[in-house]
């Protein structure tokens, strides 16, 4: 595809499933670590997302399915009537302030964990352990060797999965998007460096798609396929993933074994236009489409990201999530839309930090 093919506009409203989107701009799902120690969501988070209300869609931050599961301190969960409370109140200030839908991410992090966090061993498809060290609340800490699921872990986590987008559902979520991206605990499966294992879960392509098909297959069973998203990111090498030589093999074989599932949607995270990879994924899912584009890592771009976005529909995208442009710049959609100048992001530090500064305190145009 070229930036000639003729694209959807960015700011007309479009359908995902049954539901109406006002833009076919998506906040993306950005981990910021401001709930409670034990995964509750704070006032402060209903604040930050009615902020940013106007986006067609917000994808809530990952939000960990059982303790086990938890990455950071700080992360939010949805396993317990507490987080689930924590959760509808943001879900409710974002209606009240004239928003759109929400789905929420749900987010295992397998090995990406350790007990200082979560108070348990972490688990993985394979003891190897992270090759980086871990942020703990006592600080940086060299990473521990997870424990290997067994097949009974495998099937509590499934269910796990389906039961957290149960409570999805009752927080006021529209629905809820499976993370199997971002070297977490489904890409942990989907990789050849992180999967080691003999059984079905291991070794061929078609085994290692399995845990992330049976979560989505969970999930849709449990609240409807129309209502659950997955989110992949091929060739992501962050938190030691290595793809290698298979990446067009192995997302070929997941796309096409959920192809015919009805999902909501598919999104496509450091999407490239140009690539192979994302070119060959388009054609394999015949549903909607959500792109997340390649941005530089330094900075916000002047446009906001609408140049980059508007080639990703070109290239038959149908949503567009932005991350890091949706973290400084509440307003957005109207920046986009007009061609005002964007804030950039003032400290990458303030992302993770907790508290109101870098987080609340970004102006809208005008103000």
């Amino acid at each position: 595809m070229t930036d000639t093919h003729l694209a959807p506009d960015l700011f007309a409203p479009a359908r995902l499933g049954p539901l109406r989107l006002a833009n076919r701009l998506v906040m993306a799902p950005m981990t910021r670590n401001r709930a409670t120690a034990d995964g509750v969501p704070t006032p402060l988070m209903a604040t930050y997302y009615a902020q940013r209300a106007s986006a067609g869609l917000i994808i809530a931050e990952a939000a960990t399915p059982n303790a086990v599961g938890q990455t950071y301190p700080n992360i939010a969960a949805i396993h317990s009537a507490a987080q689930v409370a924590g959760w509808r109140r943001v879900t409710d200030a974002v209606r009240a302030a004239g928003g759109g839908q929400m789905f929420l991410q749900l987010q295992h992090g397998g090995r990406n964990g350790h007990p200082d966090t979560s108070g348990l061993t972490p688990v993985a498809p394979s003891p190897i352990p992270l090759p980086e060290p871990i942020h703990t609340p006592a600080g940086r800490q060299p990473a521990v060797t997870p424990r290997a699921m067994t097949a009974d872990d495998i099937r509590t986590t499934v269910a796990d999965f389906a039961t957290a987008a149960r409570n999805a559902l009752e927080a006021g979520f529209a629905g809820v998007e499976v993370h199997s991206a971002n070297g977490h605990l489904l890409h942990q499966f989907l990789a050849p460096n992180t999967n080691r294992r003999t059984d079905a879960y291991g070794g061929p392509i078609g085994h290692r798609v399995r845990f992330a098909v049976e979560v989505a297959d969970a999930v849709a069973a449990e609240i409807g396929a129309e209502r659950t998203g997955l989110r992949i990111s091929p060739g992501n090498t962050v938190n030691g993933i290595e793809e290698g030589e298979e990446t067009g093999d192995l997302y070929a074989a997941l796309v096409s074994a959920l192809a015919d599932r009805g999902l909501a949607y598919l999104h496509v995270g450091f999407a490239d236009p140009d690539s192979p990879v994302y070119q060959d994924i388009r054609k394999r899912w015949p549903g909607t489409l959500m792109a997340n584009p390649v941005l530089p890592a330094d900075r916000i771009p002047d446009d906001g990201g609408r140049h980059a976005a508007e080639r990703l529909l070109a290239a038959d995208a149908d949503l567009i999530a932005l991350g890091r442009p949706f973290l400084a710049n509440p307003d957005l959609v109207a920046r986009l839309r007009d061609g005002s100048a964007v804030n950039p992001v003032r400290d990458r530090y303030l992302m993770y930090v907790g508290g109101e500064t870098g987080y609340t305190d970004y102006p809208v145009a005008g103000a």
